[in-house]
């Protein structure tokens, strides 16, 4: 049986990620105390379920210290657990907040929106901790269902490699596991010519190609994950995020993701995300 656990902060898109489940055939609880999640996936196990989500989040109140054990718990059955982890910046989470009227679940214990926040997120410290972070601040809801789908169809039997590319204009991603910073090399923005497009253009690529910087930058790059890929492996994760950032996540790091992708589906599923293009408003 394949469980997947959907958890994080009020407002980071756990009912979109909850939806594109259901609508993926999985049978879906939603806001199921801690406590009870061990016996739900035993019982719905034993019901013939061969797909199973679950959201559990802050609403577990003191319960949610039983997560982790339960996870581990279901894990020495057998049963393939996977946790998505959804995050996003305290900004973007008061602006939806805001532009929803919705009230934060933590709200009535007398904190500000803020407040609110940032208690729920010292709550979900040690759940993040042991799931696959998904940072959705700069994601669409089309986006995040995007992104949900291409993890739950990969394969769940080895750990999974994730290359995303972002612009360190808005911010380092929260999600990632590794970062690497590619802005000292040559900008393709400032040759007219390359500026309106990205990294997955060829004459980008053929630009990038031509500079022996680029193909060092790459190697060294590649040459490190390589090498510790192994030990994140033996932690039993079941993902590793790795961030490539340049100015504004349109041309250099687009294509880094797009090369490390390349040279590593030989040795893990792999999956590449371009946080910028998704938003469609990179700038270089």
């Amino acid at each position: 049986m394949l469980l997947v656990i959907v958890s994080g902060l009020s407002g980071s898109g756990k009912s979109v990620a909850l939806n594109v489940l259901e609508d993926a055939a999985y049978y879906c609880v939603d806001n199921l105390p801690a406590t009870l999640l061990d016996e739900t996936a035993a019982f719905l196990q034993d019901a013939g379920y061969e797909r199973i989500a679950v959201s559990v989040d802050a609403r577990s109140g003191p319960a949610l210290d039983e997560l982790p054990r339960a996870v581990e718990a279901m894990k020495a059955r057998g049963i393939d657990v996977r946790l998505l982890f959804l995050d996003a910046k305290n900004d973007t989470l008061i602006k939806r907040f805001s532009e929803t009227r919705r009230r934060h679940p933590l709200a009535s214990e007398g904190l500000t929106l803020d407040e609110s926040i940032s208690r729920e997120r010292e709550l979900l410290e040690p759940i993040g901790e042991i799931g696959h972070h998904i940072d959705t601040s700069e994601a669409s809801a089309n986006t995040l269902r995007r992104w949900v789908k291409d993890l739950v169809e990969i394969d769940h039997s080895r750990m999974t490699l994730l290359f995303e590319s972002f612009g360190f204009k808005q911010g380092i991603p929260l999600d990632a596991d590794m970062v690497f910073d590619v802005r000292c090399l040559p900008n393709p923005f400032y040759d007219k010519r390359l500026r309106p497009l990205t990294g997955l253009d060829p004459e980008v690529i053929a630009y990038l190609d031509s500079l022996p910087d680029v193909g060092r930058m790459e190697t060294d790059i590649g040459d490190y994950v390589a090498r510790w890929l192994p030990a994140f492996q033996r932690d039993n994760r079941a993902y590793l995020t790795v961030a490539v950032g340049c100015t504004g996540g349109q041309h250099r790091s687009v294509y880094f993701a797009e090369r490390l992708a390349q040279r590593f589906r030989a040795d893990a599923p792999v999956l590449v995300r371009h946080r910028e293009l998704a938003r469609g408003d990179a700038t270089a």
